[in-house]
């Protein structure tokens, strides 16, 4: 759970490893990005890149549990970046706009796709 590559399938860069494999790249930590939560109290959550601190911090937000009051400085090893941009909520923070429902409402799908995939198939028609 929690590997944003494998579920969004990233396209391979043709970064190779060791030993001429082919290695995926992963998708950078940014603002306006997706990025899923490794490790501390809020593991297994999604959030919103919206600032970076420096070149081990970013300030994250996910309209819920961290409203923009009161953002979430993380570590960046202790995230994993999904292949999504959100790019109109980078354009609503430059202006003043963007609220804490923005933010729920750009999360909900992406959360809600993978909450699904780890329910059981028992009360779906087929």
């Amino acid at each position: 759970m929690g590997d944003c590559v494998k579920r969004f399938g990233a396209q391979n860069q043709g970064h190779f490893a060791k030993g001429g494999q082919e290695k995926p790249v992963k998708p950078p930590i940014l603002p306006g990005y997706v990025v899923f939560s490794k490790k501390g109290r809020d593991k297994g959550r999604y959030f919103v890149v919206l600032y970076t601190l420096d070149a081990d911090f970013v300030m994250v937000s996910d309209g819920d549990t961290r409203k923009l009051d009161h953002l979430k400085k993380k570590r960046r090893k202790h995230l994993t970046a999904c292949p999504i941009e959100r790019p109109e909520l980078m354009d609503l923070l430059a202006k003043g706009q963007l609220k804490d429902s923005d933010i729920r409402k750009a999360l909900f799908p992406i959360a809600n796709k993978t909450r699904a995939e780890q329910m059981p198939n028992e009360n779906r028609e087929g």
